[in-house]
């Protein structure tokens, strides 16, 4: 450390190499010195506020990602709700239709036939002529609404053996023509059910019922009340699963009775 005649203090540095060789000395005074440690700690803050910065924009950026994630959950979600809603809008038109059926304006349901009148406005199709153990009439005391037909396959891909008939819960479930039931029980598709030979290889099936009215063994009249309907079973809504086999062949049951 050093002056000169201004008063002015320094600090010098020597510097002396090994081996003889030159000297070198180098002068600062304190006010460069101060100058210098006024400058480097600026440049410290400065850097530190430059990690503080890029500390903040990363976590901001975080959030953004994980906003914009969830932006395309909730987009998703509202996608699938809007599906939904079409196709509960589907749904609640078909079930329209079949309120309507049900609706103040309907005719009252056919009375309860063991066996029926020779001729009737409400035989599903059936005459006199017919013999009583073919199964020819509606199974029901309701006309009902078809929403599904034999082998329709827009069920998931599967073939559908049967018709399914729309009717209230509770409504009468009749035997088609006259023979013996064979089976009644429950089963996870067909719900609580009932089956019925008939003569001629012919058998009907009748699905989804809320309540057993036979047992196996039991001899039945055409149009004799069997069951009442219900939606047990694999069933979204209360109906009649009926089916025709001829020889434990699924049958078109339109080609053997006629919806009232």
């Amino acid at each position: 450390m050093s002056g000169d005649a201004t008063g002015r203090r320094f600090l010098t540095v020597m510097v002396v190499p090994d081996r003889g060789q030159e000297t070198h000395t180098l002068r600062v005074s304190y006010r460069t010195l101060r100058a210098v440690g006024v400058l480097g700690g600026f440049a410290a803050l400065a850097l530190t506020l430059v990690a503080g910065s890029w500390w903040y924009l990363a976590a901001r950026s975080a959030r953004v990602t994980a906003l914009e994630a969830r932006v395309a959950e909730l987009t998703e979600e509202r996608r699938r709700i809007d599906e939904l809603a079409v196709q509960m809008e589907a749904i609640e038109l078909g079930y329209g239709k079949i309120r309507d059926l049900f609706g103040p304006g309907t005719a009252a349901p056919s009375e309860v036939w063991l066996p029926p009148p020779s001729t009737s406005p409400r035989g599903g199709g059936t005459t006199s002529a017919m013999p009583t153990t073919l199964p020819s009439s509606w199974p029901l005391t309701e006309r009902g609404f078809v929403t599904r037909g034999l082998l329709d396959e827009d069920w998931g891909g599967e073939e559908h053996p049967g018709l399914d008939i729309a009717v209230p819960t509770d409504s009468y479930i009749r035997a088609a023509g006259a023979g013996t039931v064979v089976d009644v029980g429950d089963d996870p598709i067909y719900g609580r059910f009932v089956v019925v030979e008939h003569a001629d290889g012919y058998t009907t099936l009748y699905g989804h019922a809320s309540t057993h009215l036979v047992s196996p063994g039991q001899t039945v009249r055409r149009n004799e009340v069997i069951a009442l309907s219900g939606s047990t079973g694999r069933s979204t809504a209360p109906h009649l699963h009926f089916e025709i086999l001829l020889n434990g062949e699924a049958v078109d049951p339109l080609s053997l009775v006629q919806q009232p």
